[in-house]
């Protein structure tokens, strides 16, 4: 009678999950301040100067994310 054992090396160690976690919290980070900042300039233009651009003011968060997340 034949069997299979398996095991599975471990694919990385601490430090590097620990790398990863601190680029995705950096990451994070990067996007949120990009989000903010283009929801303020965007909030800071009248409705006037919206509409040139063809942006209604409810628009703004979907256009903020975008712009942070390419979403």
């Amino acid at each position: 009678m034949a069997y299979v054992n398996s095991t599975r090396a471990a694919s990385g160690g601490f430090q590097n999950r620990l790398t990863a976690v601190s680029r995705y919290i950096r990451d994070a980070m990067v996007r949120r301040r990009m989000y903010n900042q283009t929801a303020r300039e965007l909030n800071a233009l009248t409705d006037r100067e919206l509409a040139d651009l063809g942006i209604h003011r409810a628009d703004i968060p979907q256009i903020a994310l975008q712009a942070a997340c390419g979403k």
